[in-house]
């Protein structure tokens, strides 16, 4: 049995979410053997099953999901030979976590070029869905490129560490034409079809000028979709994201175009999104030096909060794309129309979370947006003099013994009184 024809038929003529480079091993693999069975399985051949959502073994509340090498809707039993990782298994090991009573959250381990663009989207919104329900946590560790970006994209949270990679937002389509093999061979093939557009893309004879404008349609069409799921689950506009060129963003830079959240390893993303959902701060240490990182688990990027500039800003005339500029230390006052309930409440949960509730109220009084907050949260811990006092009791009694527990639940007594206090100022 040969898995030649399978391959063949999903690589060429279809639109592919890949890193470029990746594109090009296998075809430089693949390319040689049009044509040839010598692409054979191995007799017996049963493909091994990839490994299940399993938890940390440092913290078994987390279900640690693999995404790795290159990502198709069906393996159909090339994943030892080839790397592949189905969206199907994927789906999967979401699904599993989320039943498990065990895991209180989820990590996204990612490293991949990108695959296939058939299940990809589907598959993005349903880990966009589970955000939901658990803690849904990405790191590009060290690749989230192309499809594994659209997957990434879908956590309400994003680490890439220091060496990695994250983007590629862009699609591609090959059509192969062995006329010229063909004729060295001394084969003609000879197609008889209805339908003008039923004998495009035939790899046996040069593409035709209807057969490359409809797969380049096609190829515009999922790259619309690629751009308007990225869009939507980092809360960017579609223009910037176009902007990006399919271009990689690595690290820092991944950060400050709004693709990422953080920059740390997969052990930093996993200490942290423990953190979060025991409701304590950690400290983050991978580099040269330690920050305080606050352990919400925001279900979007920093950029998209009001009042923050845009981010992946296009240089009109130089054709790059440019960080979003620095904003001043002071905060920005926002107006009573865009600061909500909402608002309020978050910014409640970040100081609890930071161990700061003694901060709630001056932050309210300002309508600082709870991304000030969090920056300022920040430069409190590391001067170690807050500015603003707060006038709020946190020790007031809680009206049971979970919520004195969580600072973040809605019941906890600071989360009452920011309400009380939000709705009588509005009155």
């Amino acid at each position: 049995m040969t898995l030649l024809p399978h391959v063949a038929a999903r690589l060429f003529g279809a639109p592919l979410l890949i890193h470029r480079p990746k594109l090009d091993v296998i075809l430089s693999v693949l390319g040689p053997r049009v044509g040839v069975t010598d692409l054979a399985a191995p007799s017996a051949f049963a493909p091994p099953q990839r490994p299940s959502a399993s938890t940390a073994s440092a913290n078994d509340k987390i279900a640690v999901i693999p995404i790795h090498g290159t990502l198709v809707r069906r393996t159909v039993g090339l994943e030892a030979e080839s790397g592949l990782a189905s969206y199907a298994a994927i789906a999967s090991q979401l699904d599993a976590a989320l039943a498990n009573p065990n895991a209180s959250a989820i990590l996204l381990d990612i490293d991949s070029p990108g695959g296939e663009s058939g299940g990809v989207f589907d598959l993005a919104d349903r880990i966009r869905s589970a955000a939901g329900q658990k803690p849904v946590w990405a790191v590009a560790n060290d690749m989230a490129f192309s499809a594994a970006y659209a997957l990434a994209s879908g956590a309400s949270r994003m680490f890439v560490s220091r060496t990695g990679g994250v983007g590629s937002i862009g699609v591609i389509a090959m059509h192969v034409d062995q006329s010229s093999k063909d004729a060295q061979d001394g084969v003609r093939y000879t197609a008889v079809f209805a339908g003008d557009r039923k004998n495009d893309l035939n790899p046996h004879q040069p593409i035709t000028g209807e057969a490359q404008a409809f797969l380049q349609a096609e190829v515009d069409r999922v790259y619309g979709l690629f751009v308007e799921t990225v869009a939507k689950h980092r809360r960017l506009r579609a223009d910037a994201v176009v902007a990006t060129q399919a271009g990689l963003y690595f690290a820092q830079d991944a950060v400050s175009a709004g693709l990422a959240d953080a920059v740390g390893s997969f052990d930093d993303a996993l200490a942290q999104l423990h953190a979060s959902i025991s409701s304590r701060p950690i400290l983050l240490a991978s580099g040269s030096g330690t920050s305080l990182k606050l352990q919400k688990d925001h279900p979007m990027n920093a950029h998209a909060e009001a009042g923050a500039p845009a981010p992946l800003v296009a240089d009109a005339a130089a054709g790059q794309i440019q960080p979003p500029p620095a904003t001043a230390s002071a905060p920005t006052i926002a107006s009573a129309e865009t600061f909500s309930v909402a608002d309020a409440v978050e910014i409640a949960q970040t100081c609890a979370l930071a161990g700061r509730s003694d901060l709630v109220t001056g932050f309210l009084e300002a309508k600082v947006p709870p991304a000030k907050v969090r920056s300022h949260l920040l430069a409190a811990q590391a001067d170690s003099s807050p500015e603003i006092v707060s006038r709020i009791d946190p020790n007031a009694p809680a009206k049971s013994a979970l919520a004195a527990a969580n600072p973040a639940s809605p019941n906890n007594p600071l989360i009452q009184a920011v309400k009380s206090r939000l709705g009588a100022s509005n009155t």
